[in-house]
């Protein structure tokens, strides 16, 4: 009877390839790819437990310890930059490790978040291993964004497809939790198939952030976009103070039991670093999100001016948006939601973010900030 792993529910290629995988024998490596949100960490953590416990006298108790993240042959990988994935992320964690024999199962599993984030010289780092990996080391790779993962890690590795989710699918979720139904459904077609993100939409913070970029857009729309982008900065900033202060609460309780010396300032290093990191992701996911959403609501006006009102994903907030097409040009309209998408990307870079956001209003409103 084959394996149906946890989360591959609504994702049939990979509930396929990799039931088939733990009842024939899995490959070395694979590469879980699809939008964020659809469940490839739960699943690679799924897979994980089924690999590891194979031939345990308990396997339960491995799932659980898998589950927990304690395992000593599971090895799990986010890149240590916000945009960017080091040598030092693969090097010892994984290449060094994967030539030493598993502590306690009959393999060892290495999950690696985020691969798009590798440059020429982490993949070519990898290399060896992705090639010729020892016959007890198995690898799954995780992207949101295939076609940024380089070809030669791509190619040495079996694909497993996550679809985004279907909208209907969330909004029912978000309905379940309580969430109003027209909120639901305008929160479920933002999300672009990412159910975490629907979620946080849904929420108050989320509604807060929606209300912030109406604001910088309308004004964008008026021609007078002004300082309206200080707010998201702002909000960002403010995630990333919170995500900071939370690894330092976690870091303050390990280090109470740590003896002093030589190791216990290298953890605390370590743990300051982990503080940093994970503001910077959370400050950059505000924005990301932000810029996002803006560029969406361009996309609904462009199918409002194209009189196709029904594909208009911010459904909550149709009768607003109608308000701003009056004698607007789609194909201006269409150009503002790319300069979005354009900024967006631009910020992985390290560009300054409020000159980013401030060209941007400028760049709005000359686009679309006069009805032609």
């Amino acid at each position: 009877m084959s394996v149906v792993l946890t989360g591959t529910e609504d994702h049939p290629q990979a509930r396929i390839v990799l039931s088939a995988a733990l009842e024939a024998g899995p490959s070395h490596a694979y590469l879980f790819h699809g939008p964020a949100g659809t469940g490839k960490r739960t699943v690679a953590r799924a897979f994980a437990a089924e690999l590891l416990a194979e031939g345990a006298d308990d396997p339960d108790a491995v799932r659980l310890r898998v589950s927990h993240g304690s395992h000593p042959d599971l090895t799990w990988v986010r890149p240590s930059g916000a945009h960017v994935m080091r040598v030092e992320d693969v090097d010892g964690p994984v290449v060094s490790a994967a030539t030493r024999t598993p502590f306690e199962a009959s393999r060892r599993v290495f999950v690696l978040e985020r691969v798009d984030t590798m440059n020429d010289e982490v993949a070519n780092r990898l290399l060896k291993t992705l090639e010729e990996p020892a016959s007890f080391v198995h690898l799954i790779l995780l992207t949101e964004a295939l076609g940024r993962v380089l070809e030669t890690v791509v190619s040495r590795c079996q694909p497993v497809r996550f679809e985004p989710l279907p909208a209907a699918r969330i909004a029912a979720a978000l309905e379940a939790e309580g969430v109003e139904t027209e909120r639901a459904q305008a929160c479920a077609g933002l999300a672009l198939g990412n159910a975490a993100r629907a979620r946080l939409l849904a929420s108050e913070e989320g509604e807060e952030l929606r209300r912030e970029v109406e604001a910088f857009t309308s004004a964008a729309l008026s021609g007078e976009p002004g300082e309206t982008w200080r707010p998201l900065l702002e909000r960002a900033e403010k995630r990333r103070a919170a995500a900071e202060e939370t690894v330092a609460a976690e870091a303050a309780a390990r280090l109470e039991i740590e003896p002093k010396g030589r190791e216990r300032k290298a953890i605390e290093r370590e743990l300051e670093e982990a503080a940093k990191r994970d503001g910077r992701r959370a400050r950059t996911e505000v924005l990301d999100l932000a810029l996002t959403l803006t560029g969406l609501t361009f996309r609904d006006l462009v199918c409002l001016a194209s009189e196709a009102p029904d594909a208009v994903l911010a459904s909550d907030r149709a009768s607003a948006l109608a308000g701003h097409v009056r004698g607007r040009d789609p194909r201006r309209l269409r150009e503002a939601a790319e300069r979005c998408e354009d900024v967006r990307q631009a910020l992985e870079l390290n560009v300054s973010e409020d000159l980013a956001l401030s060209a941007l209003g400028l760049r709005l409103a000359a686009l679309a900030g006069s009805p032609g």
